[in-house]
């Protein structure tokens, strides 16, 4: 919660130099539980989960911010999940109480920054943990953090944020053994749609 509240802050502060359009992230809008994708830019895609209407998330990340000792006992106290060292047993674990307790798991499919602003790679463990969870994806698109602060670069920039929240999908759409993989891919497919959409209308 005082993490939420710290990037509603930034977010804030940020404004005049940082607008944010927010696309369909109400409360009324927004899916009761779930898991989380979205899609990687910039270090600052994670302060923009402070315009969702919820906050109970456990995000799942690199181990590389652990590493950072000014943050890595804050996102302990939080919950966050090593995604490359925590045994994935205990990742589904994890997930399995958020869905019991109605609460959410944040992931980043791709792994790492996009260094052209455009989806990489998706890999599979958000839609291997739905399928065996029955936790529905939440698609979630970010545009503009590339500008804001681009891989390599130390400054910032001025930058117009767009955030839209995508249809929802559930894994009961997807049956059988290579569900997951049915899964992701169409994920994929529609969120980058969602963004070639976004930077048009941005004039990107």
């Amino acid at each position: 919660w005082m993490i939420w509240i710290y990037a509603k802050v930034w977010i804030a502060i940020a404004r005049p130099f940082v607008p944010l359009k927010r696309e369909n992230l109400s409360r009324r809008t927004f899916p009761e539980y779930g898991i989380m994708v979205m899609n990687h830019l910039s270090f600052f895609d994670a302060y923009f989960l402070g315009a969702l209407p919820v906050f109970d998330a456990t995000i799942a990340i690199r181990a590389w911010p652990f590493r950072m000792p000014w943050y890595a006992p804050v996102m302990r106290c939080a919950g966050y999940i090593n995604m490359e060292q925590t045994p994935w047993e205990q990742v589904e674990r994890i997930a399995r109480e958020a869905a019991h307790e109605k609460r959410y798991v944040v992931m980043f499919p791709e792994g790492h920054r996009s260094r052209n602003g455009r989806l990489g790679r998706f890999h599979s463990g958000a839609f291997k943990l739905a399928c065996e969870t029955q936790m529905p994806i939440i698609p979630l698109c970010i545009s503009g953090t590339d500008r804001l602060l681009a891989p390599g670069r130390k400054w910032m920039a001025p930058a117009k944020v767009r955030f839209r929240l995508l249809p929802v999908v559930h894994p009961d759409q997807f049956p059988g053994e290579l569900g997951h993989v049915a899964m992701r891919k169409h994920v994929k497919a529609m969120m980058a749609k969602a963004l070639t959409e976004m930077r048009q209308e941005s004039g990107i």
